[in-house]
């Protein structure tokens, strides 16, 4: 005779959890769209639900986030990026809030209407940041005792490959301080849902070509500097969190 297997309560609500998204990701399927379903769960309880819209075959699970962020009433996003360090003052360790992006990403819907019988939309992305919330991301370092330099330009690329040194020294002429293969399309889908978003950017690693690793990007050196600083990027953001809330 066999025991009856007992499911832990917080395992029975992840079961019940990513049913739900699958649910949403057959919706999605039936849009004749890559099948992505996400949920968000506050307290125990879902309080956002998104499928993938009809608008990239890229990266369709962050878009579906994003709409499910929108559904739960989301208003203000904040990302975490790890980047590498272009200039010579963007070295491992460095927090930041970026001020500005660079998109040389290529092959990205980046619009949700794109496609779709909606006019273009044409938003306005001369500052891809909201200066609102970048604000209180840096005030809410202040109060944690986080040191977090204000301002820097995000060159966003493709990926999943990093990039060459003559890449990064173009990036650097272009005026970038810094490397990543995240910060696009999430920014400008944010701008298109009225969605307040901002990054914080942790330089894990210097740019290919740069300093420590201008041979080559050490693995062995990035995974010395993530626990560190990802310790004080939770700080960080607990404290913007609770100022939030305040």
């Amino acid at each position: 005779m066999t025991n009856p297997v007992t499911i832990p309560a917080t395992q029975e609500q992840d079961v019940r959890y990513m049913r739900e998204a699958l649910a949403l990701a057959r919706e999605a399927e039936a849009a004749g769209e890559v099948p992505v379903g996400a949920v968000v769960v506050k307290d125990g309880e879902i309080v956002g639900r998104g499928y993938n819209a009809p608008i990239s075959r890229h990266d369709p699970s962050a878009h579906a986030e994003m709409m499910a962020l929108r559904d739960a009433g989301v208003t203000r996003v904040v990302s975490v990026a790890s980047v590498g360090g272009i200039t010579d003052d963007f070295t491992p360790g460095l927090l930041c809030v970026p001020d500005q992006v660079i998109d040389y990403t290529h092959g990205r819907d980046i619009s949700y209407f794109e496609g779709l019988e909606h006019s273009q939309m044409h938003i306005d992305f001369t500052l891809p940041y909201s200066a609102a919330l970048r604000a209180h991301i840096l005030e809410s370092a202040k109060g944690a005792g986080v040191a977090c330099r204000d301002g820097g330009v995000y060159a966003a690329t493709q990926g999943p490959r990093l990039d060459t040194a003559a890449e990064i020294d173009r990036y650097e002429r272009d005026g970038a301080h810094m490397v990543g293969m995240t910060g696009m399309p999430e920014a400008v889908l944010a701008r298109e849902l009225e969605l307040e978003y901002a990054t914080i950017a942790a330089v894990v690693n210097d740019a290919p070509g740069r300093r420590s690793s201008r041979d080559g990007v050490r693995r062995e050196a990035v995974a010395e500097v993530i626990p560190g600083i990802m310790e004080r990027v939770r700080g960080l953001l607990e404290c913007v969190v609770e100022s939030n809330v305040e």
